[in-house]
């Protein structure tokens, strides 16, 4: 199946790089420059991921991405932002937010094409079979379904959420190190900081509500699913 990417950047130049280099690697191609374009073309031409530029006229990138997690009909798509900013308060807010990855302007186009398919992988998930379930205390993980509940309501997690939930979950009791969470979920991309992982530990955490708490943290090492009784 070939993958549409949606790449949205007010600057022609830029969006016209990364274009060509997505499409010389086989993937569907559309644009947009602004917030209102980019809400329009993620509702109606579904794509697969967007690559979504902070700094954009009207709206800004990060009300771009709250609307996208938002809705339903886009919320399960995948997001990289690209951002000439270097703070990482930027980086962290955006990743909060439910970003999947971030890239720092200036870019390498091969480096970013690269994450694309990381993250596209990641959407994707690992083929299962069916009624294959992963109970801990009041959380269930249905991996045939890709569906996460808390004592049998449904909760809307983003792809790397359930990724991470899953990852922790096939592995409750034992802990997992950063460095392990980052190889496995965010596929060990060396740019990529163990902040990363905090953040989005911190935020399965408030979806999980009191069943947070199962979320251990080991202090200097990493994280691990409590074995609930």
């Amino acid at each position: 199946m070939t993958h549409r990417i949606l790449v949205v950047d007010d600057e022609p130049d830029i969006t016209a790089l990364v274009a060509y280099h997505l499409a010389k690697e086989g993937y569907r191609v559309a644009t947009a420059s602004n917030g209102a374009e980019a809400l329009k073309a993620a509702g109606e031409a579904a794509p697969d991921l967007v690559i979504l530029d902070l700094m954009l006229p009207g709206a800004s990138g990060y009300d771009i991405l709250q609307e996208i997690r938002r809705k339903p009909e886009t919320r399960d798509i995948g997001v990289i932002l690209l951002t000439a900013r270097k703070d990482e308060v930027d980086r962290v807010r955006g990743l909060a937010l439910g970003a999947d990855d971030y890239v720092v302007k200036p870019f390498s186009p091969k480096e970013l094409v690269l994450r694309v398919g990381a993250v596209l992988r990641r959407l994707a998930g690992p083929a299962v079979s069916p009624g294959s379930l992963l109970v801990a205390g009041p959380i269930s993980v249905d991996r045939a379904a890709h569906q996460v509940s808390v004592g049998g309501k449904p909760l809307d997690l983003t792809a790397t959420e359930y990724k991470l939930l899953l990852t922790l979950a096939e592995r409750r009791g034992r802990v997992q190190s950063r460095a392990q969470l980052l190889e496995t979920v965010w596929e060990a991309h060396p740019s990529i900081q163990t902040r990363t992982v905090d953040m989005h530990v911190q935020r399965l955490r408030a979806k999980l509500g009191h069943a947070g708490d199962l979320v251990e943290t080991v202090r200097g090492f990493g994280y691990r699913l409590k074995a609930a009784r």
